[in-house]
């Protein structure tokens, strides 16, 4: 077999690797979609999964490919990316997805990605081969998303009870029940429009790495943006389901107009990060939303120590999936 054969296969390989990824973020992440919806017991777990992995789905025809274009092109330089970089950093992501969704920890799939990329660059060509600007912002937007889901949650709650002030908690129950199930919808398509369009991004920096698409190509391949949807509403149909506990009933305790505060804080914050191009955690949104929903009520309604210890996830994500993948980068060169 010739090497450009051989190329092809790698490149292939790589491919089938990323939608791997991508089912596994949508395995992982499907706590984050329908947490609040099955504790507040407004759908069951079976439903919940088919209706997050539709809108997930949906979401193809609605957001624009910023994300991924951040992903695939802002956040190392182009000429540094070759199928060893693209391999640690998938690497680096994957374990990092399966040990903290082994011990049932909420930690961001979009992280250990964006992670895996700079651990397995910097392996490679040290940090100045890293883009300053696109690191920095998905840096900055690891504090600002869980804290404007927080606002927004709280804000929300707070409009919401004196809305309904004078109505009877049964009716205020009956209602809500029902529009849970548009703030979930809203927040699938958040979660399937910004997580999505990582995995995008990864293939397309390989593509343009191995020559199969040009750096200055508008848009990646129809056919990647298409797997990449599908692949990420078939792993949230299959559900985490070691991590809806600690997302739905862990933190705090929810009621439905609770849960419709939290989705739909979430689902916005969601939504403004991908019209800005910012790779975000749905699981870092989705906490803090939740955390500020049960602020409203009173401090001791959110346990502190659990969300104290989703945060150290967090902390941890970037540098641990970064390691990972330098390990995996280097063991790569001597494998293909």
């Amino acid at each position: 077999m010739d090497a450009v054969q051989v190329g092809f296969w790698v490149i292939v390989m790589l491919v089938l690797l990323a939608v791997a990824f991508d089912f596994m973020n949508g395995f992982h992440d499907a706590a984050n979609s329908i947490a609040t919806v099955v504790s507040t017991g407004v759908l069951k777990p079976q439903q919940a999964v088919l209706f997050a992995a539709f809108f997930n789905v949906v979401a193809i025809g609605i957001f624009q490919l910023k994300v991924a274009a951040t992903v695939g092109k802002g956040i190392a330089e182009p000429g540094v990316i070759d199928h060893h970089v693209v391999f640690g950093a998938l690497i680096g992501a994957i374990v990092w997805n399966v040990i903290t969704w082994w011990y049932g920890i909420p930690s961001s799939s979009s992280h250990a990605l964006i992670g895996g990329i700079v651990g397995s660059v910097v392996a490679k060509a040290g940090a100045t081969a890293l883009i300053g600007a696109g690191i920095w912002k998905t840096v900055i937007f690891i504090f600002v998303s869980p804290a404007l889901g927080f606002v927004l949650g709280s804000l929300l709650m707070v409009a919401v009870a004196w809305i309904c002030r004078d109505t009877s908690p049964l009716r205020v129950d009956r209602w809500f029940r029902r529009l849970q199930l548009v703030s979930a919808g809203l927040y699938s398509l958040g979660h399937g429009g910004n997580d999505a369009q990582k995995t995008i991004g990864i293939i397309w920096m390989l593509l343009i790495a191995s020559g199969y698409a040009s750096v200055n190509d508008k848009m990646p391949p129809n056919w990647v943006i298409w797997i990449c949807y599908l692949a990420i509403g078939a792993g949230t149909m299959f559900g985490g389901w070691r991590i809806v506990k600690t997302m739905g009933q862990r933190i705090t305790k929810l009621k439905p107009v609770g849960g419709f505060c939290a989705e739909t804080g979430g689902a916005i914050t969601l939504f403004i990060a991908t019209a800005l191009g910012v790779p975000v955690s749905t699981t870092h949104t989705i906490t803090g939303a939740i955390v500020g929903v049960g602020s409203t009520q009173r401090a001791s309604a959110v346990r502190w120590g659990v969300a104290g210890n989703i945060v150290w996830a967090w902390i941890f994500t970037i540098p641990a999936s970064a390691a990972v993948a330098a390990a995996a980068y280097m063991v790569s060169i001597r494998l293909f």
